[in-house]
Formats: structure tokens, C-alpha cells, sequence
């Protein structure tokens, strides 16, 4: 899998696998345009089951996993407006790949995952602030540790739902992302499920 960002005017999609080959190419599309998908550049690294967050303005790519199952604590970012190769961005507090990844316009969060040289499924959540670079900082835990987790956001409140820990859970939960702390319950999915 790979993964997608965006804005009004153009949507991405970067990473993933071809074949055997894990590849790093990012695509894009005009979205008030019908038409094929076209080349934007190209990630530093190639890998899949990343995950990402965007402003208006930047796409982030969070972590993942490269060849040889080993997971990945690289951040890269692109300005979506502007063909081009990605550039470093910083660091993970952990290398992860099956993150959930959403944010505001001002924040991106990376949540939960697995660290593959436990193997080892994780409850952190990381922040970076978009318009900046630099590796992140530590916002809090999620309720439970899981993997093939999936997030979505307002401005305000993100929310993180289903996994897998190690069997498929219901579990939703939800943070405000200006701030930093633990996760807080949701409530629940009307059935159990990875990567919802």
C-alpha cells in the first residue's frame, strides 16, 4: 500500500510496491481534472505501509517499511503545489511502519504501529509541526498498542480507529491535536477491523 495527501487543487499518492520492488515514485492528479495520473518526483527511500498527513501547502510522509522487512523512522516532505523530489524532514521517535497518520493544518500526528526489530506493536503518538522541519517530539500514548491502525482529523480532534493487536479490534479513540497527552476512548466500531 501506499499512501495519500493533498489539497484543493491536487491530490498525491507516493510509495508502495511494484512486484518485488518497494518503490519511492509519487504520482499526482489535478482533481478538478479528469484525466491519468502523472509524475511528481520521487521519495529518498522506497517503502510501503507508511503513513501521511498534509497542510494546504506540504505533504509528509511518516516512517514505514523498507526491503527486508525492516521498519523505518524517515520523515520527507514536498510542497504539493510544486513538482519535485521529496526532502528529508527528520525523525520518528521510533521507527514504525502500519501507522495512522492525520493532523491539522498546522500539525501532523503519527500514531501506534509496529517496530519490526521486536517485533513489537506500539501505543506512541508523534507529532511534527508541518510548516517546519525537524524530527518529533513525543505527544502521548494511544489506549492500547496496535498496528494497521486508520486515522482521520478535523482541525481539532483526531481520531484513530480499529488494529490489530494481535487480533482485529473495534476500539476508537480520539486526541485534540494542538495539545500533547494520552489518547482518550472514542467509543466503539460496529465490527471489529484492521486499517478501517
Amino acid at each position: 500500500p501506499a499512501n495519500q495527501v493533498g489539497n484543493n487543487t491536487r491530490g498525491l499518492i507516493g510509495g508502495g510496491q511494484s512486484g518485488p520492488t518497494f518503490t519511492g515514485v509519487i504520482s499526482y492528479v489535478t482533481i478538478a481534472t479528469i484525466g491519468n495520473a502523472a509524475d511528481f518526483g520521487d521519495m529518498a527511500t522506497g517503502h510501503v505501509l507508511n503513513s501521511a498527513t498534509s497542510s494546504t501547502t506540504r505533504g509528509i510522509s511518516l516512517g514505514g517499511q523498507s526491503a527486508g522487512s525492516t521498519s523505518v523512522n524517515v520523515i520527507e516532505y514536498f510542497t504539493i503545489q510544486t513538482l519535485g523530489n521529496a526532502a528529508d524532514f527528520g525523525n520518528l521517535t521510533v521507527a514504525r511502519a502500519r501507522t495512522a497518520g492525520y493532523g491539522s493544518n498546522t500539525r501532523g500526528i503519527c500514531t501506534n504501529g509496529r517496530d519490526f526489530t521486536g517485533p513489537s506493536i506500539l501505543n506512541e503518538i508523534d507529532y511534527i509541526t508541518i510548516a517546519s522541519t525537524g524530527n518529533a517530539t513525543d505527544f502521548g500514548d494511544s489506549t492500547e498498542s496496535k498496528d494497521y491502525v486508520s486515522g482521520t482529523s478535523s482541525n481539532i480532534r483526531g481520531v484513530t480507529c480499529g488494529g490489530y493487536t494481535p487480533s482485529a479490534v473495534d476500539t476508537i479513540d480520539y486526541i485534540t491535536i494542538a495539545s500533547t497527552g494520552n489518547a482518550i476512548d472514542f467509543g466503539n466500531l460496529v465490527r471489529t477491523r484492521t486499517v478501517c
